[in-house]
């Protein structure tokens, strides 16, 4: 690549290594959470959603109770190609089991932030300290169609960390290349059966894994504000 005279110094660092990602960072995430705000007679909302792919289903929000909210971890670890710790939830739980998700779940009473619920959740769920962590900013909320208000937290994570699973609410750990979820090429739009209903949403299949829901939700929101150019 020739470089221009004019062309801004953070891009002309390889956005999928951590000085590029850390200006990436910078320019795209938010300092604080996103204000959960949305219309429930229109759908129509300041943030992404399920309802993104699903207009003709944004009816359901008029008779939906209030969302609850919950905060999870983006973790991006800082091997020497970046990845996206992600989580295989267990198939005996009652919502999401089985599905690819970020650590994470509901914001509890004694969370002062949803920073806090976020690095809460990665250590009981699978044992990464918070002292292993850097919170670098937010990206945009997202409401989900099981009646939660997810803010994700993107934080960067040194390697070599031990993790301890809880079996009954993860069954598996791995990593995916960050490039690979970045590429808009790896961004599919899959449709399937929910409550007697078809419903499209992203898809990001990898390997054997298939990366659907709210989890491609914020990844693809995370293209957007951070690699979207």
């Amino acid at each position: 690549m020739v470089a221009r005279m004019d062309m801004p110094l953070d891009d002309l660092i390889d956005p999928f290594t951590e000085a590029g990602f850390r200006a990436a960072a910078r320019r795209g995430l938010s300092p604080a959470p996103s204000e959960a705000i949305f219309d429930p007679r229109s759908g129509e909302a300041l943030f992404p959603s399920d309802w993104d792919l699903n207009p003709e289903l944004k009816g359901d929000l008029a008779v939906m109770a209030p969302a609850r909210p919950a905060a999870v971890l983006v973790p991006i670890v800082l091997r020497p190609a970046l990845t996206v710790l992600l989580t295989q939830r267990s198939p005996d739980l009652r919502s999401h089991a089985g599905q690819i998700s970020f650590p994470g779940g509901r914001v509890d009473p004694d969370d002062e932030t949803p920073l806090d619920a976020a690095l809460r959740e990665a250590h009981e769920e699978i044992g990464l300290p918070a002292s292993e962590i850097e919170p670098l900013g937010y990206l945009d909320s997202y409401r989900t169609g099981s009646g939660f208000q997810i803010v994700p937290v993107v934080a960067l994570v040194q390697p070599g960390f031990t993790l301890a699973l809880a079996p009954d609410e993860v069954s598996e750990v791995f990593e995916v290349p960050l490039q690979f979820l970045m590429d808009p090429a790896n961004h599919r739009k899959d449709s399937r059966e929910w409550r007697g209903r078809q419903r499209f949403s992203y898809a990001m299949p990898y390997e054997a894994r298939y990366i659907w829901g709210a989890t491609a939700g914020m990844l693809r929101n995370m293209h957007q504000r951070l690699f979207a150019r």
